[in-house]
């Protein structure tokens, strides 16, 4: 099986690679947001006076489905034919990345930047973030794209390879179950405050090792590229924790220190101002190539990273004779 779930990764990186995330309605990533959206309004009615509990149990039901469904449809795809297995599992794989996504979510800014219509990349960048977007100039747009594509290093790319390499298609799709809760339910408002901090705190922890394996392969991906790699590094040690959330900032800051230039600091949601802190010194002024720079920082360590991990599981299904 390490062979066959090693096949199936390199050949999900390559096919994310050229054709990017299919947009239809039964992609399992949307498949998996409906059923976060079903149980919800289910365990809201019945735990109507412990909405942690409720929460609770919904994102222990929604990690038992998405891995208990996929890991049926793998084992009768195996047993049917050991190829066929590999081509389903490599099309899992497939739809649990998002490397190409990222960037065409990066370059929808980039371009109407490059073009003189800030108006275009104000709209475009909405899209992506969760932050108010309508008063935002063409720094704060180039900014809040930069920051998304470094975090999303992480969540989109690296950590589902991570959690492929180690459990195939099955882990996979556990992985994006529990982002995509975080990503549905884990907001500190009135709503998910309680109800949704189990999944929360489940993508905090599921998430830790991942970001900081990640931010580790991007500074030496800025070294390859050329990019300033010691700052990258400097800036990740000194600036990594400037964030709420404890993974949010560990690729975020290799990026600003990589391309010398500074992130984050005050910003609105939802007509409400948050303070935050800085990540990076802003040795040079923000830019919009610094959206393209920050793509090709993010698909070079996808690249590193698919090829180490496979060829970790690859050595030790040699080694172990698996």
């Amino acid at each position: 099986m390490i062979i066959a779930q090693s096949a199936a990764v390199s050949i999900g990186f390559v096919l994310d690679a050229i054709f990017g995330d299919p947009d239809f309605k039964l992609h399992p990533i949307r498949l998996i947001g409906y059923l976060i959206s079903f149980l919800e309004k289910v365990m809201r009615r019945i735990f109507t006076k412990n909405e942690r509990l409720g929460g609770a149990v919904m994102a222990i039901c929604v990690l038992i489905i998405c891995g208990g469904v996929p890991f049926a449809i793998l084992f009768f795809a195996y047993r049917l034919n050991y190829f066929f297995g590999i081509a389903i599992e490599s099309v899992i794989c497939y739809f649990m990345l998002a490397a190409k996504s990222l960037k065409q979510a990066g370059m929808s800014v980039y371009k109407p930047l490059k073009n003189g219509d800030v108006d275009g990349a104000r709209k475009s960048v909405s899209m992506i973030v969760g932050r108010d977007t309508e008063s935002l100039d063409d720094i704060g747009i180039t900014k809040a794209a930069v920051e998304t594509v470094a975090e999303n290093t992480s969540d989109g790319v690296i950590a589902p390879l991570i959690y492929m390499a180690i459990g195939g298609g099955v882990l996979g799709c556990i992985y994006k179950a529990i982002n995509t809760m975080d990503s549905m339910v884990g907001y500190k408002n009135d709503r998910y405050i309680n109800f949704g901090r189990f999944a929360a705190k489940l993508d905090d922890i599921a998430n830790y090792i991942p970001s900081r394996i990640s931010a580790y392969l991007m500074i030496f991906a800025s070294k390859i590229m050329g990019y300033n790699s010691r700052n990258a590094y400097r800036i990740f040690k000194r600036d990594s924790r400037n964030h709420a959330s404890p993974n949010s900032a560990q690729t975020e800051s290799v990026v600003a220190g990589a391309l010398e230039i500074q992130l984050a600091g005050d910003a609105y949601y939802f007509g409400k101002l948050y303070k935050k802190p800085f990540i990076g010194d802003g040795i040079k002024p923000i830019k919009y190539d610094n959206i393209a720079d920050s793509i090709k920082l993010m698909y070079m360590t996808s690249v590193i990273s698919a090829v180490l991990f496979v060829g970790l599981k690859v050595a030790v299904g040699v080694v172990y004779g698996i």
